[in-house]
């Protein structure tokens, strides 16, 4: 049985082959012949290689949109949209190609295993930082992604851990944004329930599905147990129910903080033991004593030593970590040296890719009498304003515009720069910055509002940066950061034609920007090749088709927001905000286009089916609309009454299309036990006899969706 009551296979036997028998020799026979102290260097990320047993080193490095390496900085390298923009995208097979070039390009550079992808699900708190590093705020999507990320990184089928791809590591295992006040690492305290509606789903499907290498888990405790000592989530859900048989991998320093962060040990030892009990196999300082330097006399040996029965941990967890590199091939290449000043492991058609992505991840939030796109042909003068507009390159060449666990790329184009070289001569273009990001001077006003008028429009961006997001960058407002919102205003109050660009990694309260300004465009970090992308998009050579991931807040009054909600007093005046509009800013889903689209009355292949039946649903949709555009089509469904709550809809299916003017397709969805079920009282996934709403449409707000009722007997 599975954790969802439904029968299966684990993973583990799923895999079985001469090839896994082979290893599993192999490793045994090693770890017969290592003395304690090289299996405790194997536990250490950041271990050399074992020359006397011929061990090879395994490199690490982040690879969440592009690689990063953790310890050493060269490289050129390819930067992808963030992921909250990759999600934005609904195109879960541009996630896999970004991720298959990505472990490319960490093959070159040594590396073979990443801490990526975070599967996290936003729960509606965007004053959490790392907002930007999720796919959103469902799990259905966050899985759709998340197995599409790993299967790009780590391969399938015989090109499984080949010499162009790597391991996958899915991360913060589980509930780690379900935290107190949108700090991060703050403590989760959830039901069961939650638990396993929101925030498993997507490890599930990356353990079922892309047989994920490596799990993470986070910083957090779990209704007041650690997760780096929890052995309900790491040993009976994580191994026992959901069937992972690769190796656990702590967050940094998240063994010792059992003692440092959560009080829950009196030593490192202590620390590492419980640890290590747990099921957690490697550490970045696991064992080692007060001297980093150190990997022989460590505290970890001694503990052991003292007490020989717990060795066979120290074996389980060395064993994973062996089968890791066996898989990877590393036994059977020399690594090689690396030349810190030539080493490329960017590639053109990389760079290509990123920016083909990037227009596919923006989203028209905005466009009133139909601003955008402009006419390069008509406008004569365009203003280009704001502190995100334009950026130079840093010393150490990394741009803050690009998101948290950015790579090295060879170049990064602005918008001042993406629109400059679009235009190439035939619009004066008047910059003027306004304002920096960080500060609250008023000083480069006057510049800004005589840019705006001395032009026939105005490009604002604004927005945020990594020094107002990412991890450890939690914020107490969603307010535009500084002066900026000021600075909107003044240009505003100028009378010009204002199109806003929103660079950022978090949903803002933009209540202003909203009401007053007609066209916004959110772009969020979109890669080293953001301003050709919007610059496109800004003149029409590209329509914007992305769809929010994450709910737009009015007010931090509001939070947690999130199209996930359970019924309340419907139209009896409570449940209702007495100060203030209780319903989203911008919600789940919703994108404008350049175009108009039109959805027919969904269709069902059978409108009665049982409990292990299945049937589909159709609908046709047109562009009514005078451009080729895109469209993501959404699915939703509700179980109308059943033994338990549930939200009043959750996505269960989608597909982004591209139509041209009039043209017409069908998309259709399959509707059956994945789709239809719910955790019962008994937390058993089953599907109830009943009716079910079965909504489809351009967004996850009511007045988007077509509906039509499905009943089970």
């Amino acid at each position: 049985m599975d954790f969802f009551g439904c029968k299966s296979e684990s993973v583990s036997k799923k895999l079985k082959n001469t090839e896994d028998v082979e290893i599993a020799k192999k490793v045994e026979n090693l770890i017969s012949k290592m003395t304690l102290d090289e299996k405790i260097a194997e536990m250490t990320q950041d271990a050399p290689a074992n020359d006397r047993l011929g061990i090879p080193y395994m490199k690490y490095g982040e690879a969440l949109h592009g690689m990063w390496l953790v310890l050493d900085y060269y490289g050129n390298t390819t930067v992808y949209p963030q992921a909250i923009a990759a999600g934005s995208t609904w195109e879960p097979e541009l996630v896999e190609k970004m991720a298959s070039q990505t472990a490319r390009e960490a093959r070159s550079l040594g590396v073979t295993h990443c801490y990526s992808p975070n599967l996290d699900v936003i729960s509606g708190d965007p004053r959490y930082g790392r907002v930007e590093e999720s796919y959103g705020e469902d799990p259905y999507l966050v899985s759709r992604m998340g197995v599409a990320f790993i299967k790009g990184l780590q391969g399938i089928g015989e090109e499984q851990f080949d010499e162009n791809h790597v391991m996958a590591t899915a991360k913060h295992f589980v509930g780690y944004p379900e935290n107190r006040r949108g700090i991060n690492g703050g403590f989760s305290d959830m039901s069961e329930r939650r638990l396993r509606e929101v925030y498993l789903p997507p490890f599930e499907a990356a353990i079922k599905e892309a047989q994920v290498g490596s799990i993470m888990p986070g910083h957090q405790d779990y209704n007041g147990v650690p997760c780096h000592m929890n052995t309900y989530l790491l040993q009976d859900i994580l191994r026992d129910e959901l069937g992972f048989d690769g190796f656990i991998v702590s967050d940094n320093n998240d063994v010792a903080r059992l003692e440092t962060m959560h009080f829950i040990s009196e030593s490192r030892a202590e620390s590492a033991i419980l640890g290590l009990k747990a099921g957690v196999d490697m550490d970045l300082v696991i064992g080692k004593s007060v001297d980093l330097s150190s990997y022989h006399s460590t505290i970890l040996k001694d503990t052991i030593t003292q007490n020989p029965k717990l060795e066979k941990y120290i074996d389980q967890a060395t064993s994973r970590i062996l089968t890791a590199k066996y898989k990877l091939g590393l036994f059977d290449s020399e690594p090689k040296e690396k030349d810190p000043k030539t080493v490329n492991a960017g590639r053109k058609e990389h760079q290509e890719f990123s920016y083909e992505m990037a227009k596919k991840a923006m989203i028209l939030l905005k466009n009133d009498n139909n601003l955008l796109p402009l006419d390069i042909d008509s406008i004569k003068s365009l203003a280009i304003i704001g502190p995100n507009a334009h950026e130079e390159q840093p010393q150490k060449g990394t741009y803050s515009l690009l998101g948290g666990y950015s790579g090295l790329p060879p170049y990064y184009t602005s918008v001042l720069e993406g629109i400059t070289s679009k235009t190439n001569g035939k619009v004066k273009i008047n910059y003027a910055r306004g304002c920096d990001l960080m500060s609250n001077s008023k000083e480069g006003f006057a510049e800004a509002i005589n840019a705006a008028e001395s032009s026939d429009a105005v490009v604002l961006v604004v927005g945020g940066s990594r020094k107002t997001g990412g991890e450890g960058v939690d914020r107490s407002s969603l307010d535009l950061y500084g002066v900026q919102n000021e600075l909107v205003e003044a240009i505003h109050k100028t009378g010009k034609p204002v199109i806003v660009v929103l660079i950022n990694g978090r949903p803002l309260t933009i209540n202003y920007i909203a009401e007053n300004i007609p066209s916004v465009l959110e772009t969020w970090y979109s890669g080293m090749r953001s301003g050709d992308a919007i610059a496109d998009a800004i003149f029409g050579d590209v329509n914007p088709g992305g769809k929010l991931t994450v709910s737009f807040p009015r007010d931090v009054g509001q939070l947690p927001v999130t199209y996930l909600e359970r019924p309340d007093f419907i139209g009896s005046g409570k449940g209702l905000y007495k100060d203030a509009d209780k319903t989203p800013l911008y919600p789940f889903g919703y994108g404008l286009s350049y175009t108009t689209f039109e959805y027919s009355s969904p269709k069902l292949e059978s409108s009665i089916i049982n409990t292990y039946g299945s049937t589909k649903v159709s609908v046709d949709v047109t562009n009514t609309g005078q451009r080729q555009g895109d469209e993501v089509v959404q699915l939703y469904v509700r179980d109308n009454y059943a033994s338990v709550g549930r939200y009043l809809k959750m996505l269960k299916g989608f597909e982004r299309i591209s139509l041209k003017p009039g043209e017409t397709k069908t998309v259709t969805f399959n509707l059956g036990f994945d789709e239809l079920n719910i955790l019962n009282q008994d937390m058993i996934k089953v599907v109830e006899p009943g009716s079910f709403t079965i909504s489809i449409g351009a967004s996850s707000i009511d007045r988007d969706l077509q509906k039509v009722t499905l009943e089970v007997e």
